[in-house]
């Protein structure tokens, strides 16, 4: 046999032996490893312990495309982080935002979906707010100035009248004519000035217009003072974005976006495993607002008022730190291309768009 025959056999002998090898490497390939947590309504589990929702709906069209095969796992949020850093996982799916931390360990597909972080409260009842006006220390140190300066005022009086003015002092007793004095000081505080004519001493009726036009404007500014103060003390309009949160008990779920921002502020805050726990501390009074994901509270809130939860709960009109969604990778991931062109090509797709109104429509 001529060596030229049979290197040329020699060769197609291996590259037959390669490509065999290939196909039964890519053929008995493992199904991809999908860590999935709970976040309605991007991750739902059911009593079956079967996985719905807008991530799960999204991963299942990506794989569709893809046609790769899949198992899933149930992870709480630090667990799935971690399962993806040491390569236990290949793809965690649920509402995770992207951050310059995550990168350091892991990759990302593009984003999905955009929201951002909000605060929730527990609306106040008339009993609450009654109790935070009586309570407030600016009510009563104002009542306290009030209270002095009536005392001034009615002294300053006293002395110059109490022995010639028999109208304005007519009480028997020593006490009674200061406890008139003191009625005379607080009348000039609350309703104004007394007509000059009725203080008999010049010294008197002169300082009577200067007391007079004073008291006017103590008065407009106490209003406005009180009025401040007293509507801040009420329910949750004390709180107008990050900052306020440091003067309440706040909440926030472990290891997310939330309590890290909380964290980066200095805000101490109480940490909950999961939503539910989270919502019912607020519901229960445990803490005074919380802190989560925009999308996420409104819906696990919209959602409970349906079975008589959260009825109290709002979530303000603050926007905090904006998230972007996508689905984290175990670096270096063969199919991360692949992921990232089957996602774009879905995003624009009208079964896409169906999706989001399925979910968000009555949100």
């Amino acid at each position: 046999m001529p060596s030229c025959f049979k290197s040329a056999l020699q060769s197609c002998v291996a590259l037959v032996i390669f490509l065999l090898t290939l196909f039964s490497t890519f053929s008995s390939a493992s199904p991809l490893k999908v860590g999935v947590y709970p976040c309605p309504p991007f991750v739902i589990s059911s009593m079956e312990n079967e996985w719905n929702g807008l991530s799960i709906d999204l991963w299942e069209l990506i794989a569709k495309e893809m046609n790769v095969e899949f198992t899933v796992e149930n992870h709480r949020l630090d667990d799935l982080l971690n399962s993806i850093e040491t390569e236990q996982i290949d793809i965690g799916v649920s509402c995770i935002s992207i951050t310059p931390e995550r990168e350091l360990f892991a990759d990302f597909s593009h984003s999905f979906y955009e929201t951002h972080l909000a605060i929730a409260v527990k609306k106040q009842g008339y009993l609450h707010s009654l109790h935070s006006i009586f309570l407030n220390p600016a009510l009563w140190i104002i009542i306290g100035v009030i209270i002095f300066i009536s005392g001034l005022i009615g002294a300053f009086f006293y002395l110059l009248e109490h022995g010639e003015n028999e109208k304005l002092y007519s009480m028997k007793s020593r006490t009674g004519r200061w406890l008139e004095s003191f009625i005379l000081g607080l009348l000039f505080i609350t309703r104004g000035p007394f007509n000059y004519f009725e203080f008999k001493s010049l010294t008197g009726r002169i300082a009577t217009v200067f007391i007079g036009v004073l008291s006017m404007l103590f008065i407009a500014s106490i209003t406005a003072v009180l009025a401040s103060k007293l509507t801040l003390s009420q329910g949750s309009s004390q709180i107008k974005g990050i900052n306020d949160l440091a003067n309440v008990e706040v909440g926030a779920k472990v290891a997310t976006t939330s309590s890290l921002m909380l964290t980066s502020f200095g805000i101490r805050h109480k940490s909950y495993i999961d939503m539910p726990r989270l919502l019912a501390a607020l519901e229960e009074g445990e803490v005074e607002a919380i802190v989560a994901d925009d999308v996420v509270l409104k819906y696990m809130i919209g959602n409970g008022r349906i079975s008589g939860q959260f009825e109290d709960l709002e979530v303000l009109p603050y926007q905090l730190e904006k998230q972007n969604y996508g689905f984290i990778i175990t670096e270096n991931n063969a199919y991360e291309e692949e992921i990232n062109r089957a996602l774009l090509k879905i995003r624009e797709s009208r079964k896409w768009r169906k999706i989001l109104v399925d979910y968000f429509a009555d949100q």
